[in-house]
């Protein structure tokens, strides 16, 4: 494996326990009310999808149980949501289905 990717996938995961210690005792309603832990959770949404994105092929190939098109998908939906003035209806649609 790239060195390249190691570095990648550790990014990945760090993001990923980050997001988990943001959402430790929390309830899908705080992400309503609390704009500071909905733009965290995007943000290290968005640090995986990257990251995953820039995971060569050969990588993905051999890991290939991983969601990588879903996971740099959703980064790609998060990125081009630019003129969000709260998270409402946008984002309840495009993040949490």
């Amino acid at each position: 494996m790239r060195r390249d990717d190691v570095i990648r996938l550790r990014h990945m995961l760090d993001a990923a326990r980050e997001a988990i210690t943001f959402v430790q005792g929390r309830n899908r309603s705080d992400l309503d009310t609390d704009r500071q832990l909905a733009l965290s959770l995007v943000k290290e949404v968005e640090i995986i999808g990257e990251a995953a994105y820039q995971v060569s092929q050969a990588t993905r190939a051999r890991a290939s149980r991983i969601p990588w098109e879903d996971i740099i998908g959703m980064r790609h939906r998060l990125i081009s949501i630019s003129t969000w003035t709260s998270f409402g209806k946008p984002f309840r649609e495009t993040c949490l289905g």
